[in-house]
């Protein structure tokens, strides 16, 4: 079965995160010529994660108790392709904060259900596989998103990135909508299949760890997706396009290499693999202040997409293996509630940050964040728990 569906989930993931990979390297460009500081900065681009993270937790539980995985997608998608005019009218801060509000919502019904999908129907020893594939898809869409907007931004406008954003995510919603099929969701037969999330985050040690590294990983990239640009483009005086071009490169590495590290996720330790993209990450952080020139940032790119490469599959098949416990929507929207919440809390405190003590400290105290939440990971999971696999 999965075979059949997962080329249409996708086609849909990578069209819908093409769409918002695009304005990735614009939008903190563009409140800053809205008169926005380092704060506001920061809000603007943490509103998404804000709203997005107030739904998915409900969504999450919502498809498995309804089983309505595709009505909640497909939704999410058209509500996506709709919001993104949103950023066109957008002309004070004010408006831009409460369009990333708007969008936010919409968000919390397309990845985290899509990603439910996967997870209902991934075999079992092949959990780390096939979130590799989703994923891969997933940044592969996110990482041409930003050369796409820069090159738009610099031949036509931005605003033509900003319509762009808005056709890729309504041709998502028409794929998911005709081709993707209605499966039923797996239910659970553990007995705590339907606790609530404090409950699930009290009784299972794994999602603690889990919960831990997936908000200290979001924290670092939303502060290093808000403040990179601008770092580039004020301090090395980059182009959009090339600025674009690195965090491409960043996301297709990740991608590419994701096909590979998933497999290795279904034979290695996965605790491990998790440690070790981690601590790669920490260390390009630490490195970033100090370039100087286009060619280093395509470097420190290339090597922070093959930390992520090696951690996500990893922690995403440890996801799935919980989710098959106490319920794939709602450990997947626990999982992704830590996401929504780094992406959220990062750039606002990376901008206050910035707003004080300089962009340079806004690399490395999310160095020091992401240090904190491995070592919570590693912590939180480190007796194997009964039932587990590959843990």
């Amino acid at each position: 079965m999965i075979n059949k569906v997962f080329p249409i989930l996708a086609i849909s993931t990578f069209s819908s995160m093409l769409g918002v990979g695009i304005i990735a390297p614009l939008l903190p460009i563009y409140a800053d010529t809205l008169g926005a500081t380092g704060i506001w900065i920061g809000v603007i681009f943490s509103g998404f994660s804000i709203s997005r993270a107030l739904v998915m937790p409900l969504i999450g539980k919502l498809s498995d108790q309804k089983g309505e995985r595709k009505a909640f997608l497909c939704a999410g998608l058209l509500f996506y392709a709709v919001m993104s005019l949103g950023y066109v009218w957008a002309e004070t801060v004010t408006a831009l904060v409460t369009v990333r509000l708007v969008h936010g919502l919409a968000a919390g019904m397309v990845i985290p259900i899509a990603q439910t999908y996967v997870g209902d129907l991934a075999p079992q020893g092949e959990e780390g596989k096939w979130m590799g594939y989703f994923n891969a898809a997933l940044f592969a869409g996110f990482g041409v998103g930003p050369l796409l907007g820069g090159v738009l931004t610099d031949s036509y406008s931005m605003t033509t990135a900003f319509y762009s954003m808005g056709a890729l995510n309504l041709f998502a919603f028409i794929v998911a909508l005709v081709w993707l099929p209605k499966t039923r969701h797996v239910k659970s037969k553990n007995t705590f299949a339907h606790t609530s999330f404090r409950q699930m985050l009290r009784k299972s040690s794994m999602m603690k760890g889990i919960f831990s590294f997936r908000l200290a990983n979001a924290f670092v990239r939303g502060s290093f997706s808000c403040f990179l640009p601008l770092f580039a483009g004020l301090y090395l005086g980059l182009s959009p396009t090339q600025i674009g071009t690195a965090l491409c490169f960043n996301a297709l590495i990740m991608s590419f290499l994701q096909i590979f590290s998933g497999r290795l996720a279904d034979i290695f330790d996965r605790r491990k693999l998790v440690a070790i993209g981690s601590l790669v990450e920490i260390v390009i952080l630490c490195l970033t202040p100090f370039l100087q020139y286009f060619y280093q940032l395509l470097i420190l790119c290339a090597i922070s997409g093959m930390g992520k490469a090696i951690s996500i599959p990893a922690a995403s098949g440890l996801t799935v293996g919980e989710g098959r416990k106490y319920g794939m929507g709602s450990v997947i929207g626990v999982f992704t509630l830590g996401m929504s919440l780094g992406m959220a809390v990062g750039p606002i405190a990376s901008g206050v940050i910035m707003d004080h003590i300089g962009i340079n400290w806004v690399f490395f105290i999310a160095a020091g964040f992401a240090l904190l939440g491995t070592g919570m990971f590693l912590f939180f999971t480190r007796q194997k728990q009964p039932g587990d696999f590959n843990q």
